[in-house]
């Protein structure tokens, strides 16, 4: 089994994402894990450059225009390689961490990634398990406030990726400890469902 784990969250040495995704990938047991820590190496913002290469059909790219996709290629074939692919996703201001927000850009290409047919888009990226591990101080995950989690699982979903489960650690201001236990025992519902 392979693992691609993405983490986001800013906090490198407390981070509850961080702490629940090593939990999640001891509880998942022998695999190849694939790591990409998109704090500790940010990626770039698209820009006109990349939506211009990737917009030319590949055969007929130019090497310069085949060099700007160059990283979005390699974080597509991340996705590809995975069997299961791991996400701490912190909310942050009731969204998602622009890191995060960069690798979807990267990531989310028409042609690669999903692609548009007369009966609407389709996702490219099947038979994959998400596991979203979900933390904020007190946005509800789920809530009418929560545009993290829910714009996770839509996008994720329009690239065919729909087999999403959270792990939600979405109490912390309020309850820390009781917070992080619950979420430990969510990860350990998680072997058995594997």
């Amino acid at each position: 089994m392979t693992i691609l784990r993405i983490d986001s969250s800013v906090n490198l040495n407390t981070s509850v994402t961080r702490d629940l995704t090593d939990h999640i990938i001891t509880t998942l047991g022998d695999a190849r894990v694939i790591v990409r820590d998109l704090a500790r190496d940010p990626l770039p913002q698209i820009d006109q450059d990349w939506a211009v290469a990737r917009a030319v059909p590949e055969a007929d790219r130019s090497a310069e225009q085949r060099a700007t996709l160059e990283q979005s290629d390699a974080l597509v074939e991340e996705i590809m390689q995975a069997d299961t692919v791991v996400i701490g996703l912190p909310i942050y201001n009731f969204s998602l961490p622009a890191s995060l927000k960069a690798w979807i850009d990267l990531v989310a290409r028409v042609g690669v990634t999903f692609r548009y047919t007369e009966n609407g888009p389709v996702g490219l990226i099947r038979g994959k398990r998400v596991i979203l591990v979900v933390a904020s101080g007190g946005t509800p995950v789920g809530s009418d406030i929560d545009f993290a989690s829910t714009y996770m699982t839509h996008v994720l979903g329009f690239m065919g990726m729909k087999d999403i489960e959270i792990i939600a650690a979405d109490a912390l201001a309020k309850d820390p400890d009781g917070t992080v236990s619950r979420a430990h025992a969510q990860v350990e519902g998680l072997r058995a469902a594997a």
